[in-house]
């Protein structure tokens, strides 16, 4: 399967300057703008600029050669080149120390059932100015824990190895 750019992505529209934008910061390969409807002051959106196209993550293997198709978009984190991800580290830490708060959330939901809204790969960087601001997380919204022993660790992490 292929990911191909979508006429109907607003983060496409928004690197194709179609949708106008309230651009923080742009590289060859990532643009960060203010999210239209923060959830605090600086709240940003950063994504990639994709320019290729490739095998989706169940079969991208590291050496497959990616191929220039012009103005693409990665729905998902399984497809976004690793040079992609290699630009977007250092634009998400420039980003949150524009904000000039110590405190923040970075958050990459991947799929709709993790709560991701738009199909284009994409990364939020939220200032916490405080408790009451940015990214809450109520009692029993909480990272839920399982209890698990060695031996389901270790089958997990046989699993995840092998899919490396």
């Amino acid at each position: 399967m292929a990911t191909t750019h979508d006429d109907q992505c607003v983060f496409c529209l928004i690197i194709q300057g179609t949708i106008p934008s309230f651009k923080l910061f742009e590289t060859e390969h990532s643009l960060a703008f203010l999210d239209i409807n923060p959830i605090s002051e600086g709240h940003t959106q950063v994504i990639p600029k994709c320019k290729y196209t490739h095998l989706d993550s169940e079969t991208f293997r590291p050496g497959l050669k990616l191929i220039s198709t012009g103005l693409d978009h990665a729905k998902t984190l399984g497809d976004l080149p690793d040079e992609y991800l290699r630009d977007i580290g250092p634009v998400l830490k420039k980003v949150a120390l524009s904000t000039g708060i110590e405190a923040y959330n970075i958050v990459q939901n991947n799929g709709e059932i993790a709560f991701q809204h738009v199909g284009h790969v994409h990364f939020h960087v939220l200032p916490k100015p405080s408790e009451e601001e940015g990214l809450i997380l109520t009692i029993g919204q909480n990272w839920p824990q399982k209890n698990v022993g060695k031996e389901e660790l270790a089958a997990t992490l046989a699993k995840m190895k092998e899919r490396l």
